[in-house]
Parts: C-alpha cells; structure tokens; sequence
C-alpha cells in the first residue's frame, strides 16, 4: 500500500506509472454479472439475506465444486461472506485460542499472518524455496506440528509466487494430524497442469473462496467459507454479531458468475497466460534468473540479490527512478528478503512499457 500511494502521489505530478505492483485485474467485470447486479437492485432486492448466504448461492457454489472437483458439499455448509477477509476472520475467530499456532509458508500473503496475530495466534512459518518449486516439503510441516497447532493454511495458486501444489503434496498434508485451511482464491487463473482443491483429499478442511480474482469482480466484495459442519454454526453466530449477511444484490451476481461468466473467465485466463510470457521471457532478457515456471494467479517472485538485499529499499528507488510500482519482497516474509513480486495483472502494453523503463533503470545503475 505504501508502494501504491507513493505511485498515486508521482501520477499527481503528471508521471505515470506501471502498476507491477497490484493483484487486482484490470478487466471489467462480467456483463452478465453486472447485469444481475443491477436487475437485482432493480427489483428492490436490497434487504438482508440469511445469515449464510442466499440459499440459491450456496447451492451455486456447492454445484461448482461437485462440476469442477466432484466433491459434495451441502449448502449448509458454506457461508457466504463479504469478500473472503471477513471469511478468515470468522473461521480463526472459532478455531484458535490465545496462543494456538497456524503453520504458513515462508513466503506468504502478509494478511494471513495477520488475521493469526490480531487474534492472538501465532505464526509459525515452514521456508519453501525457488529451487524446490515453491513446493511444500510436508516431512518440514509436520515436525512443526505442535499441541498447539491448530491449522496447516495453504494457499495454491500462490501469492507470490503463483506456484499450484501439486496433488501428491495436498494429498500427503490432508494425512496430517491437523486441519487444513485451504485459501482457493486464485483458482480458475492456472495455465499448466491442473489447480486441486483441498476437499479432493479431506473434509477435515476449511476452503475459502470468492470472487475477486478470477471474475474481476474486487470492488464486489463477495467471498465464501466451506467448513466442516461441526464449526458452521459457532461461525454463523459470529457473522450474525459482526456481519449480519453479505450485500444481497451482489450475491445475486456472485449466481451469474458461478452459472453464466465460464466463456469470460476463459477469455481472461487466456489473456493472463499470455502476459505472462510476456513478463517471463521479458524480465529474463534484462538478465533476471528464474529458475520455476509461476503456473497460476499472475505474480512471478523474482530474486533480485544481485541488485540489493533490501527489497523495500530498491522498490523504492524503482519507483522513483523508473516509474515501475513492484513489491518488495519482504513483504511476503523473511525469505522474500532479496524478491520483488511483479504482477503481471496489467495490459501487455502496459507491461512492454514497463519492460523498456526497467531495461534503463538497469542501464542507468
């Protein structure tokens, strides 16, 4: 957030910039999702739903699963949600007590760290690596397995490394002593091989999902939890305290999403794919190595050692010196010390333009 003020501040003066930095698409949303949308308001539906969800969505959502996985789920339980942040709220709030431990990737999205820490958790980190895939090495989780541990949380694609776990590896952590929580987010944005979800190997697990990413829908702020029936009705309770419901109308076009937006999802997966040819093969010619293939979401995490071991540091004199918006890696964690995450969620203009600011930056040092 830092990064992108700062960019604002310097487009203020006329200047602008690349936006590497973001993981937001920079498609419009659906139109058969805008126009529920709209019908929906249209016909006064604006009134608070039931505490879960639209009983029409979660049946959209559980027929998904069961189409795209083949998992049952029952709509009873899912909770929909505004966004998935409220979701992860709801579900830590139930499993965790003061001082009980999540295991986390090293690196990883900072927000899952900090959903853990506000609620008194603690982090506990596995380090995945470059040269390993950004793979999980599941002999590393379960020695740190604890008596107070109370969840493995992985995220597949991945931020920020867009790395897809493979089956065998989901498969090998289900048979852990401890519960998964299984963030599906970026699913539907995967370019080689095949995104698996969680419940394919357990229902000991907690998935959540949403809408954001892979239908271009940010702004909508609509997300979903699956969980195990035992915990559906302490995590309701608390929706009903701190929620109430998700906005009614927009759950409406969460349904056109999930039953109508296959042929757009696909076009922007496609579209995705192709800019990341163009930012991989790109950033390697101005003499980047990376050494893994980011299969999913659009971020490729790239060392930047050879420039600087401070990330947040050489972000900065990126932006102000090449006008390009990058994330330092240590925001994703002590191993990222040394990355920088390059969004590839921009247009191939835009990432061409990028490109060209970057290769003088690189001359000019």
């Amino acid at each position: 957030m830092d990064i992108l003020e700062k960019s604002l501040a310097i487009e203020h003066q006329g200047k602008p910039v690349i936006p590497f930095s973001l993981g937001e698409p920079d498609f419009d949303p659906p139109k058969c999702v805008k126009e529920a949308c709209i019908r929906a308001l249209s016909e006064n539906k604006t009134k608070y739903t039931h505490s879960q969800g639209l009983i029409e969505l979660r049946e959209a959502i559980a027929e998904h699963y069961l189409n795209k996985y083949r998992v049952t789920v029952h709509p009873d339980r899912i909770i929909v949600t505004g966004g998935t942040s409220p979701a992860f709220f709801l579900l830590f709030s139930t499993i965790m007590e003061r001082g009980d431990e999540i295991i986390l990737p090293n690196p990883h999205y900072p927000c899952d760290s900090n959903f853990v820490q506000f609620l008194d958790g603690k982090p506990v980190y596995v380090p995945i690596h470059e040269k390993e895939g950004y793979q999980w090495n599941v002999k590393k989780v379960s020695r740190k397995i604890s008596g107070k541990t109370r969840a493995v949380f992985v995220t597949s694609p991945s931020n920020p490394t867009g790395t897809v776990l493979q089956a065998e590896v989901l498969k090998e952590l289900a048979k852990l002593s401890v519960p998964l929580v299984s963030d599906e987010i970026y699913h539907g944005l995967v370019y080689e091989g095949k995104e698996h979800s969680v419940l394919e190997f357990t229902d000991d697990a907690f998935v959540v999902n949403g809408f954001s990413k892979a239908y271009a829908m940010t702004g909508f702020r609509l997300g979903y939890l699956i969980a195990p029936k035992k915990y559906i009705r302490p995590m309701q309770k608390i929706q009903q305290n701190f929620f109430i419901s998700a906005n009614t109308f927009v759950q409406y076009a969460g349904i056109a999403a999930l039953k109508k937006a296959g042929p757009d999802l696909e076009r922007m997966r496609r579209e995705f794919q192709r800019r990341r040819g163009v930012m991989l093969t790109g950033l390697r010619r101005l003499g980047f190595e990376i050494n893994y293939t980011p299969q999913g979401a659009f971020y490729i995490f790239v060392d930047v050692s050879h420039l600087s071991r401070n990330s947040h540091k050489l972000a900065f004199d990126i932006l102000h010196k090449g006008r390009v918006a990058v994330t330092p890696g240590i925001d994703f964690g002590s191993n990222g010390e040394g990355h920088l995450r390059f969004s590839y969620a921009a247009s191939v203009e835009k990432i061409e333009e990028g490109l060209k600011r970057l290769q003088k930056y690189l001359e000019d040092r």
